[in-house]
């Protein structure tokens, strides 16, 4: 079996579709199969179920494919790695991040992640917590910065704190005129604005998932691509936007109450693969540890609860 071979199967597995995976690869589609088929005989199990449109994977099938995407991950770093090495440049380090975790600790970590690796050069690349997950398993991102738990058993996560959830609400609004707890119930009837619109699930299948467990059917729900997009409208009089705790500091103009329940909060989780650099994930647990230790203003545990890593 080589490298070849397992981008071969990866592109089917990911297509669905042996026509549309060998035009992907510029290749004809017998060999394509041929492929394939030497694969799960040389394997002794079977990776796809054919008679299944589109194709399906089988247990097996799911394991292989998702081991396979780090391999060609890893030999893509690898291969980028030597390259810089031998043309005297720094290492590369990719961090993923969603948009809402820069108004928290993540800057504070990330300036002392570069004064500890003069040498690397640090790369932040904005995107959504579920695409972080495909991000590090093809090698495009080394550690992600997001908010969704994934049932991704290929990624490592540490959930680093829960942040609790607050409802931006227009100093117009009769809900501004309180400082106490909110209860979701209050929300019903309201015109709530979500965050982001795609890709889905979301933080925002979370807020709505969280008013449906509390029976509350907002009037009107309208969807936007961005947390600064949710809070202008705030700002305008659009409606409501239930929001991490960190992002109240965004804008000044709003008004902002916690949701009174427990259990409306936005984990921020580190994820990275199983095979990334020990000293790396050790570094950045420790400057986590180093920044809670010093009770920045943000981090008022009445709107976080800390998980020390």
């Amino acid at each position: 079996m080589d490298l070849r071979q397992l981008k071969y199967f990866v592109t089917v597995a990911r297509e669905r579709n042996f026509t549309r995976a060998a035009e992907h690869l510029h290749i004809a589609q017998p060999p394509l199969s041929r492929q394939i088929q030497q694969m799960e005989e040389e394997l002794g199990v079977q990776l796809l179920v054919r008679s299944s449109r589109p194709i399906r994977l089988t247990d097996a099938g799911r394991l292989f494919y998702e081991e396979a995407q780090q391999i060609l991950g890893r030999v893509e770093q690898m291969k980028d790695a030597a390259r810089r090495v031998g043309h005297g440049e720094r290492r590369v380090l990719n961090i993923g991040f969603v948009a809402s975790t820069w108004y928290g600790g993540l800057p504070t970590v990330i300036r002392r992640l570069r004064q500890a690796l003069p040498d690397t050069e640090i790369r932040m690349v904005e995107m959504m917590s579920l695409q972080q997950a495909e991000g590090l398993k093809s090698g495009r991102i080394d550690i992600g910065f997001g908010r969704i738990r994934t049932a991704d058993t290929s990624v490592e996560r540490l959930v680093l704190r829960e942040e609790r959830l607050v409802v931006a609400i227009p100093p117009a609004f009769a809900l501004a005129a309180e400082d106490t707890p909110l209860a979701p119930a209050a929300l019903k009837g309201q015109t709530l604005i979500v965050y982001p619109s795609a890709p889905r699930p979301s933080f925002a299948d979370q807020v709505l998932s969280l008013l449906r467990d509390h029976g509350v059917r907002p009037a009107e729900v309208q969807e936007v691509r961005e947390l600064q997009t949710a809070m202008g409208l705030v700002a305008a009089e659009t409606g409501v936007c239930m929001i991490p705790a960190a992002a109240r500091f965004l804008r000044a103009d709003l008004h902002y109450r916690l949701v009174d329940d427990e259990h409306a909060t936005s984990p921020i989780i580190m994820s990275y693969r199983h095979n990334e650099d020990e000293a790396l994930i050790n570094l950045l647990k420790q400057l986590v540890r180093e920044m809670y230790a010093e009770k920045p203003a943000w981090l008022d545990t009445s709107y976080n609860r800390l998980h020390v890593p």
